[in-house]
């Protein structure tokens, strides 16, 4: 008999509540292929599933090296890891309030008790001192107690920091990810400078040859000042543009050092060609982006954890109930002395009965928090599908237009190369080859400019879609 209350207790504990509203991913209409992309290829990984070196389609040595460089020195990646881990620790201590809690106590009084009062005979005064006294109460022992989850709030509580943990750690896959693809933008935007720099080094030779020849026309009668004029100004102009790539490129550069955890002054990188390939990236299915990106992800565990949290704040209305246990010695005097042992065991209940309506204010603010996180989870499906149309469209548009460009690269070419000819002959005043040189020189321009905004276009698809494939 004086067993059934504890074994009620125990086989409630065990059975448990729960007050959480029934789980479900936001309601989305997501369309079955991208607006830009009709011949899609589904990926195959999920986000929890490590990404690879996507870089590496790009097949440069120098991008592999900066990001080896990125993924150990970063700063804003450290701090995004420091931040997952301190989530980690939080649901480390919400598994741990499931168990008992235990503590040592000691405990010194003294107490002095004697009657009070201004009457009586001096008899009984003195009497009452005499039977007054002090007496000191010593005291050592422990105390255990462990909160029965009989509502779940310590079981919402867990699965809510659960959710944040995972949120986290997908936080820190959508920082990696961005981080990478600013890497690699820069990287080919710094690369794009060294080819705008090797073209007009090869120009500006030109030029000073132009120049020569125009002098050297002059003085033989055949050419005017007019003609000299024109061709050192054409020379000087493309000096100066050749100069002004180095603001791009430096820029680039620091940039990139910064992203590598390192100081400008620290970081260098030798001029190189710019990649001529841009590879294909297989674009996925919408609804497959909701399982590949991260930033996705983490949306949908923190509108998991709100819902855990509703389930907290609708169970902080019950009763927390416990069970306790404490024994110990007490004595008076000192410890060694004379005294007693006590113990202590049993369940207790208690029912907040007035706070001032604190507690639906704490369930009216997980409501709205559940509901921000749904419309923020919403905000960033949409702007994945964004993202990932304008990284489609982008790359075809600029296919076409690099398409067309290399027939005006060609055509300005065969232009200059008729003009110098005919210049050289005698036939065709220095105006028409300076006209056909400037318009050969904007094409290629043109042409680098294409390469490097298909290049970044390419990194920013491979973002949009949550990494490698």
């Amino acid at each position: 008999m004086t067993n059934r209350p504890l074994s009620l207790v125990l086989m409630l504990a065990m059975s448990g509540c729960s007050f959480s509203p029934k789980k479900q991913a936001p309601l989305m209409n997501i369309p079955t292929n991208f607006k830009e992309s009709r011949g899609w290829k589904v990926a195959q990984p999920a986000d929890h599933l490590p990404r690879g070196n996507w870089w590496s389609i790009f097949h440069d040595r120098d991008l592999d090296a900066i990001m080896q460089s990125l993924e150990v020195s970063n700063q804003s990646l450290q701090s995004a890891v420091a931040k997952a881990q301190q989530t980690s620790a939080l649901l480390t201590a919400a598994k741990l309030a499931f168990l008992p809690t235990a503590q040592l106590t000691s405990d010194y009084t003294v107490n002095k008790s004697g009657a009070l009062g201004g009457g009586g005979s001096a008899n009984s005064i003195n009497a009452s001192r005499a039977g007054s006294g002090v007496k000191r109460i010593q005291s050592v022992g422990a105390t255990s107690n462990w909160e029965i989850d009989l509502w779940g709030r310590l079981r919402h509580t867990a699965k809510a920091t659960k959710a944040d943990v995972e949120a986290a750690q997908a936080d820190v896959e959508s920082t990696r990810l961005t981080l990478q693809a600013q890497a690699a933008q820069s990287y080919f935007s710094l690369r794009a400078a060294d080819a705008q720099r090797q073209l007009l080094e090869r120009q500006v030779a030109s030029y000073a040859k132009s120049l020569e020849l125009t002098q050297n026309r002059k003085g033989q009668g055949v050419a005017s000042e007019a003609d000299v004029a024109l061709a050192a100004t054409q020379l000087a102009t493309s000096r100066a543009a050749l100069i002004e790539t180095g603001v791009t490129r430096a820029t680039m550069e620091h940039a990139l050092a910064v992203l590598t955890g390192r100081t400008p002054a620290e970081f260098g990188l030798k001029p190189a060609t710019l990649a001529s390939h841009i590879p294909t990236v297989p674009a996925t299915a919408p609804s497959t982006l909701l399982q590949r990106r991260p930033d996705i992800a983490a949306g949908e565990r923190r509108v998991a954890a709100a819902n855990e949290r509703i389930g907290a704040a609708i169970a902080a209305f019950f009763p927390t109930v416990s069970l306790g246990a404490a024994t110990g010695w007490r004595a008076l005097a000192n410890l060694f002395a004379q005294g007693n042992n006590f113990w202590s065991f049993g369940p207790d209940a208690a029912l907040n009965l007035l706070d001032s309506g604190q507690r639906l204010a704490a369930k009216g603010q997980a409501d709205a928090t559940w509901r921000q996180a749904v419309a923020d989870y919403r905000q960033t499906v949409l702007t994945a599908m964004q993202e990932s149309e304008d990284a489609l469209s982008t790359l075809r548009i600029l296919a076409a237009e690099s398409t067309a460009q290399d027939e005006a690269v060609r055509a300005a070419r065969e232009s200059e190369r008729i003009a110098g000819n005919q210049y050289e002959a005698g036939t065709l005043s220095y105006i028409n080859v300076t006209t056909a040189q400037a318009a050969a020189l904007n094409a290629e321009r043109s042409a680098i400019d294409l390469r490097s905004r298909r290049l970044n276009a390419t990194v920013a698809l491979v973002k949009a879609l949550g990494g490698g494939w």
